[in-house]
């Protein structure tokens, strides 16, 4: 079984790590994995939900525990380099949340170093356990869509004022932005689906006025015969699809979002490995619509995501039992397109992938 320590206790550490963790199933009902520590620096949060886990108040402390082999890094994302840093020269695999740094160079320079000790590294990408994208990817790779034209994948929120003290809203904050907070998500979608673009247009900007950084955003993509959009707004009271696909032989349409989230922000999970057979299943009125040419459209039922699968996958890949699903090549690939968007959205123009990022 592999022991975790989990660095932040906030929205991230509370939320999408330290249930999932727990979650992760073994065999004959042993958990996968352990949940041994957690770092909080303040307050009682960790204790009282966790009364079973270690809490400690400093990153030694953590590490004073050689039998931790995983260390989960989900605090501020200035903060990121430092702590990956320091757990992987005291001889641990580590778990970075999104976005992997602030800047690519600290992002090649952790990856060089897990290289160098030894170590796993990679970072949290879990959306690509989402039932709906899992859907999109078995679709597009079928073939049935034919050649795809067009792909759009853009997540709608309301939320007509910033969040008061959110780190993530604040301009003093190296890596805040939606940008540097969802774009990972999509942007590493679209990767998976079709590869490194040749060239990236984007824009970030603010639709709310007390914004202090970028609270939406338009990255494209571009291939040689499509188009791949990545797009967020903060004010859309009526959401718009959030997958849109059209190819030479047909189109996808899908609202709604994966319901993972929602049941997690809200602390609806179980306190076991056993997550029922209906964690991660979708409403059929959110099933996407398939429409294919000379044929009669039809609903596509959505499959059922489980990020669980993520911890699952770096449980196996450090026990030398599987190959690690989001790799470190991978994670700099998705971050080197975040940076290409800033400085396309920047120096409004687009850019090419092979240019310097930053």
């Amino acid at each position: 079984m592999v022991r975790v320590g989990l660095i932040g206790f906030g929205l991230a550490g509370q939320a999408f790590h330290a249930p999932v963790i727990r979650g992760v199933p073994g065999i004959r009902g042993v958990p996968g994995m352990e949940l041994a520590c957690i770092l909080e620096r303040k307050g009682a949060r960790a204790r009282e939900k966790y009364p079973d886990v270690r809490v400690a108040r400093t990153l030694e402390e953590l590490l004073a525990d050689k039998t931790i082999q995983l260390c989960v890094i989900a605090t501020p994302n200035d903060s990121h380099f430092e702590l990956a840093r320091a757990c992987l020269l005291a001889g641990r695999d580590v778990l970075v949340d999104k976005p992997f740094a602030p800047t690519l160079k600290e992002s090649e320079e952790l990856v060089r170093l897990a290289a160098e000790r030894g170590r796993l590294i990679t970072v949290y990408l879990e959306r690509r356990w989402d039932g709906d994208f899992g859907t999109v990817k078995e679709i597009v790779h079928s073939g049935r869509l034919g050649t795809v034209a067009e792909y759009e994948c853009r997540f709608d929120r309301f939320r007509p004022e910033p969040k008061a003290n959110a780190w993530r809203e604040r301009a003093d904050q190296p890596g805040a932005g939606i940008l540097f907070d969802l774009g990972p998500h999509v942007i590493d979608q679209a990767l998976v689906l079709f590869g490194e673009p040749r060239a990236i247009t984007a824009s970030a900007f603010c639709e709310r006025e007390t914004s202090q950084v970028d609270d939406s955003f338009d990255v494209c993509l571009e291939y040689p015969v499509l188009r791949a959009m990545a797009r967020a707004r903060i004010i859309a009271f009526a959401p718009g699809p959030h997958f849109l696909i059209h190819g030479t032989k047909g189109s996808f349409i899908k609202y709604g979002v994966d319901p993972q989230e929602a049941r997690l922000r809200r602390g609806d999970f179980p306190q076991s490995t056993d997550w029922g057979a209906h964690w991660g299943e979708e409403s059929e009125s959110l099933w996407g619509t398939l429409s294919l040419v000379g044929e009669p459209s039809v609903k596509v039922k959505t499959e059922r995501g489980d990020y669980r699968g993520f911890y699952a996958n770096v449980r196996d890949a450090i026990e030398k039992k599987a190959a690690l699903e989001v790799t470190p090549q991978q994670a700099l690939r998705t971050m080197r397109a975040i940076m290409l968007a800033h400085k396309s959205s920047r120096e409004r123009r687009t850019v090419e992938w092979d240019e310097p990022a930053e």
